[in-house]
């Protein structure tokens, strides 16, 4: 007989991911948010948090991405299945609202990272990817290290300390003053970001820098850059009376440590 329940199972990947599991990634999803926010409700709990991404927003939106562009425009094709999922779960927690008069909040984070991330070298994050790819390339002596892309494309980042803060803040915000910040009971997410970003190839550059790694770093233009610009803004998030708190250096090198302290157990 839980009081809260904060909905963070997902499937989630990288551009390669998205690009081979499309059906994975639009079926697992839906049924994973659908079985557990339908239970909570038979189960009576009134308190649920859903976790969505912010690639539920059009591939060409304004940037930053307010929380009302959701549904203005088309998104981007490499992750389409996986955004439209979330959208789904977005609609459920307001339908649900709606209808029977539950607080079901959503929030939608950016680009996390940190411990006990997938290092999966295709099927991972962005950071986790390049984390790896580089950390290898520096044991093997390699001269280059390739990244996806063009690296012009910009990304913001949060570390999964502050989104687990995050998480916990919002869900505990009264109704009544959650109620009165949101735009609408048809908009009722929340950004949870840093309202920062940085380029793929400074974050390239930054990883290589920590790791070690003192070769060429070589972007390969023949792949997807996925969303030219990903940056959500966060004042709704910070009229909620939150902000993150560690710096994305400070966290790429706590995370780097936390890698290589486990590196037999991500080796398996």
């Amino acid at each position: 007989k839980p009081d809260q329940i904060y909905v963070a199972a997902a499937m989630v990947g990288g551009i390669h991911a998205n690009n081979s599991y499309p059906a994975d990634f639009i079926t697992n999803n839906i049924l994973i948010q659908t079985n557990i926010i339908k239970s909570a409700f038979k189960a009576g709990v009134n308190s649920l948090l859903f976790l969505g991404s912010s690639c539920i927003y059009p591939q060409l939106a304004p940037q930053p991405l307010k929380e009302e562009y959701l549904l203005t425009g088309l998104l981007e094709p490499t992750n389409e299945p996986y955004a439209i999922a979330k959208i789904a779960g977005i609609k459920m927690c307001e339908s649900f609202n709606r209808q029977f008069g539950v607080d079901y909040r959503s929030i939608m984070p950016t680009n996390l990272y940190g411990e006990n991330d997938n290092f999966h070298i295709k099927d991972s994050h962005v950071i986790p990817a390049m984390m790896r790819r580089f950390h290898e390339a520096k044991l093997n002596c390699y001269e280059s290290v390739e990244v996806w892309g063009s690296g012009k494309p910009k990304r913001e980042f949060l570390h999964v300390n502050d989104m687990a803060s995050a998480c916990i803040h919002i869900m505990n915000v009264p109704k009544e003053i959650f109620v009165s910040k949101v735009p609408d009971e048809m908009c009722s997410h929340v950004n949870v970001g840093t309202g920062k970003d940085i380029s793929i190839s400074d974050l390239a550059y930054l990883m290589a820098k920590i790791v070690g790694f003192r070769g060429k770093i070589l972007f390969n233009n023949s792949k997807p850059d996925g969303t030219p610009k990903k940056l959500l803004n966060v004042s709704l998030l910070n009229s909620l009376d939150w902000k993150y708190s560690i710096e994305l250096e400070d966290g790429l090198k706590s995370t780097y440590e936390w890698f290589l302290s486990n590196l037999k157990i991500l080796r398996k």
